[in-house]
Formats: C-alpha cells, structure tokens, sequence
C-alpha cells in the first residue's frame, strides 16, 4: 500500500468512526436548579443515577444561584434563545411563568407528545393544585415541595410543665407565658413570615388571602389579606414581641439560631428545614407539631399549603430531546427516587406512592415528625382558598409585606395601618402585571 492510500484509509476510518460515535451519542438534557450544598450534591446523583439508568440521555444538573437568581438567568437565556430544558422555579414564580407565552412548555401536553405514560392522579392533590391551570392539568413537574410546621423543644418544655405541643394560639401565647417563667427567653419564633403568618395563615383558616381563588380566577386578583382575622393575627403578634413570647428573626430563615441555641423554645418553618434542626440540635429532644390555629374560627384548621419549588420545561427545542426530559421526570417522580428525595432533604413526597414506600420502610416509626406536613396538607380536601396562590409579581409584594410587618413588630404601625399599606402597594404591582400580561 502506498503512503497516499493508506493517508486516505486512515482518513477513511477515522470519519466512520466519527459518524459512528455521532450516531450513538446520548441526547444531553440541560437542567438549571437553585439547590446549593447538601441539595445540590443530592440533584446531581438524581441526574447521574438517571444517567447510569439508561444510554440514550444525559441530564446535566447546573446550579444556578439561589431561586430569583435562577429564574431570572433563565428568562434572560430563553430571551437570547440559550435557554435550559429544565428550569427550577420557585412557587411564587407560577404565575410569571404562567404568563410567559410561548417560552413553557406544560407538562401534561409534553408527556402527551413523548408518549410517555403520565397519571397525575398519583400525585399529592395538594401539591399538584398549585401548578394545575383552570382545566386541571400539570404545568410543571412538582420537585421540592414543603410546608410550614411547628418545631418545639421538648427538654425546655419539659422544664416549664408542658406536657405537650399547643394546639391553638391562645395555647402559644400561655405556653410562652410558661416557658419563660422557667426562665426561656423566648416564647416563639418564625421563619418566612410572609409565607406562614399571612399565605399559610390564610389557608389554615380557610379565607381568602385574595379574591379570584388567590389569583386562580384571573390576574384581576386583588389582595385581602387586611381581614379583621388577618389584622386579629398580626396584632396579637405585636404584642407577644413588647414580651418576647413571640421575638421576629428574620425574614427567611434567620430566626433558627434563636430555636437552634435553646433561647426561643418553638419554632415555626418549613417542613424541609426539620433536617437542620435534628443536625444543630443532636443533643435535644426536638417534637414536630401542625401550625396552631384560632379556634373561634369556623371550621379551622382547613389544609396549608406548600412552598418549594417545580420544574418548568422551556420550548425551542428538538422533540427528540423533549422525549429525554419525558424520560426523566417519569424517572424523577418514581416512587423510589421520591422516597429517597423525601427521607434524606425533608421535603414533601410529591406522589402516594412514595408515601407509602416510605410509611412501609418504617421511616416514620424510626422518624417521629416526619409526616406531621404531609398530615396537615392533605387532611382535609383543598378549597378556593387554600389550593394556593397565582399572584403576578408575588415576589416583590413578598417584600412589601416585610416591611409592613417589620413595622409592627418594632411598634411604629399598628397592624391594621401595616395590613393596609401592604395591600394597598401590593394591589398596585398586581395591576402592573395585569397590564403587562394583557
């Protein structure tokens, strides 16, 4: 052979292999997710054990900052047509992405077109609620779904002669009375107090938080969170914090230093949060209890609702790739990965089935708490107003509530004049986001 033939011949060989290798290379599924640490490591063992689970796709999980930052980087990536296939967004965020017409592509219709079987009756009915449109069908993939309960310590309880966790308000505010006449400086704490004392509070309650089914009727929605209930609320609040029977944080989860250290014995937080509260307090004995309610209030309590985050599938893509993401979440919401998902984060079992998995592993008999969320959630069927919330905008009137609490607290606005304020300025962002989406 001479030097020419075989330079051809390897040239030849190389191209095949070249073709063959494109031939059978996995399809890649971009997914953006806001979970750091601990979370993050665990989403990116989802994505490799998918990974290993079969050839023809590859998920690759990148962090992308925290929730805002994460939506945001994606708005701006679809805007310059470099958009992820997945996209993590958080749930005050359903509604801006809602709005985005043309840049989602919902679930349901997604499973539908892969011809991937897909029965959201599995699903938890609270959890499913918050992302279904008017005809009830999945927006997006729920992943990461929690609710706020109530974490108390049993050693300082103990103490003060508690035999056990309050039911009610009026049961917080004679337990703190108790507890720090044992000598504990603090009563209570909460964290998220826009999400627990004002959106959660309403649903707990059965009221509305605002009209049109908490925005699920139309973005002609209006906030009514200034009820005479809502004000009875915040203003008993107040007045525990001139006591420290209740003692304010922080606005997201500031406040557990004061739970973790012993110096407020009760404190309100998410459900996924109970891991770092066993892993600061290893040598305390920690009891997990539903939120209280009032109980002069007809029916109460009726069901929280969730706070976390789902996954939103963007369009612009092959249909080949889409089959992929198709794949993936029938293998993300598997009993098995959800069960494991749950167990080791905290987080909410997004279907019955890994409920039961989990309920059969014995996890809730070894980890007394675990299911108090999931409990309250689904203890009584949602209502109108406590499915959820679709509010445009809801992350900055998140914000202005705040501020208006924050007020309160410090003792420069009375609760009603807070209330007001914050429904008044909130009412104004959500006519900006009508305008905007209309």
């Amino acid at each position: 052979m001479s030097y020419r033939t075989a330079i051809r011949s390897l040239f030849a060989a190389t191209a095949l292999a070249s073709m063959s290798t494109a031939s059978f290379a996995a399809t890649e599924i971009e997914w953006w997710h806001a979970m750091g640490g601990e979370l993050g490591q665990k989403v990116e063992e989802i994505a490799a054990n998918f990974n290993k689970s079969q050839s023809d796709y590859v998920v690759k999980a990148v962090y992308k900052g925290d929730y805002t930052q994460t939506m945001t980087a994606a708005i701006a990536a679809f805007r310059a047509k470099q958009q992820p296939h997945i996209v993590q967004v958080f749930e005050v965020g359903t509604a801006t992405m809602m709005a985005a017409k043309g840049a989602v592509y919902p679930v349901y219709q997604l499973m539908q077109d892969a011809g991937e079987p897909f029965d959201q009756s599995g699903f938890l009915q609270p959890v499913i609620g918050y992302y279904t449109d008017a005809d009830g069908h999945m927006l997006s993939m729920p992943f990461n779904s929690s609710t706020p309960v109530l974490y108390y310590n049993q050693d300082l309880f103990e103490k003060a002669g508690i035999a056990e966790a309050p039911k009610t308000w009026p049961e917080m505010g004679e337990a703190a009375k108790k507890l720090q006449a044992a000598g504990v400086t603090c009563g209570f704490t909460t964290g998220w107090q826009s999400w627990i004392q004002l959106e959660n509070f309403s649903a707990w309650h059965n009221v509305p938080f605002a009209t049109k089914a908490n925005g699920f009727g139309g973005l002609d929605t209006e906030l009514v969170f200034n009820s005479p209930l809502h004000v009875k609320h915040i203003g008993q609040f107040g007045d525990w914090q001139k006591t420290k029977a209740f003692d304010y944080g922080g606005r997201r989860s500031d406040s557990a230093p004061k739970f973790y250290s012993g110096e407020c014995a009760m404190y309100m937080n998410s459900s996924a949060g109970r891991a770092g509260v066993i892993a600061n307090m290893k040598d305390v004995k920690v009891g997990v209890a539903q939120l209280p309610y009032w109980p002069d209030v007809a029916g109460a309590p009726q069901n929280s609702i969730i706070g976390g985050a789902t996954l939103w599938v963007l369009q612009g893509h092959e249909s080949e790739e889409y089959k992929g993401v198709a794949k993936f979440f029938t293998y993300l919401s598997s009993a098995e990965v959800q069960a494991d998902w749950h167990q080791f984060t905290g987080y909410l079992p997004i279907t019955t089935a890994a409920y039961e998995l989990t309920k059969s592993q014995g996890y809730y008999d070894k980890n007394p708490g675990a299911d108090v969320g999931i409990k309250q959630m689904t203890g009584k069927a949602p209502t109108e107003n406590s499915k959820g919330l679709r509010l445009g905008n809801f992350t900055q009137i998140r914000d202005i509530i705040n501020e208006e609490l924050e007020l309160v607290w410090s003792g420069e606005k009375t609760a009603e004049q807070a209330l007001n304020t914050a429904v008044e300025r909130g009412n104004k962002l959500l006519r900006d986001f009508e305008k905007a989406n209309n």
